[in-house]
């Protein structure tokens, strides 16, 4: 199956190439539009902020082009948060592909913005895009922004608040989280969703 590897200009994409090709799949990198016509899986990473992300996106038109996308799609970490109508990062508006907005993650006593180490998953959801993955898996953050828990939230994490670490929505899902990095649960989640039929 061709999965589309968006560039973004995130710096997490190499790591989730490789992560890709440690489970047999060589994706496509695409940088514009027409690139996504062929794909059968579309992954959005992203490491940054959400405004420059978003006009990246708009420049090369993969903003409408995701928008009207037919095939499930993944965003990760920012691409996540890229999924959402708006973020209060640079007050910017996003992709709307799943209702709600991103806030900024609160510093209180002995929490630390920007999160950043693993913590553990909680409240996993038990559906096939989470096969495998349980209560107390720990894998590996680095944000200052996230989306608050909501309907479409199927798993959380906790830094001094609770947010959403997966999400899902019709055929869009995001980890807030970075899978390539996050060793066994991480892959299990990339692998999951490559054989997913949301």
């Amino acid at each position: 199956m061709p999965v589309a590897l968006i560039d973004a200009g995130g710096a997490n994409l190499g790591s989730v190439r490789y992560a890709l090709e440690r489970l047999g799949i060589a994706p496509r990198i695409v940088r514009d539009a027409d690139e996504l016509a062929r794909a059968g899986r579309i992954i959005l990473p992203g490491v940054g902020a959400a405004a420059p992300a978003m006009a990246a996106l708009r420049e090369r038109g993969l903003d409408a082009a995701l928008r009207k996308a037919d095939v499930p799609v993944m965003g990760i970490c920012l691409g996540m948060q890229l999924l959402y109508d708006s973020s209060e990062e640079g007050s910017v508006q996003c992709l709307g592909l799943i209702p709600g907005r991103v806030r900024r993650l609160l510093p209180t006593a002995g929490v630390r913005v920007p999160h950043m180490g693993w913590n553990p998953l909680r409240d996993v959801a038990g559906q096939p895009l989470l096969e495998g993955i349980r209560d107390g898996d720990c894998v590996y953050f680095v944000h200052g922004y996230a989306a608050p828990v909501g309907e479409d939230t199927v798993a959380t994490c906790r830094h001094g608040e609770t947010f959403s670490a997966i999400v899902r929505r019709g055929i869009h899902c995001g980890a807030q989280f970075h899978p390539e990095r996050s060793a066994g649960p991480g892959a299990r989640l990339l692998a999951n969703f490559l054989r997913w039929q949301p």
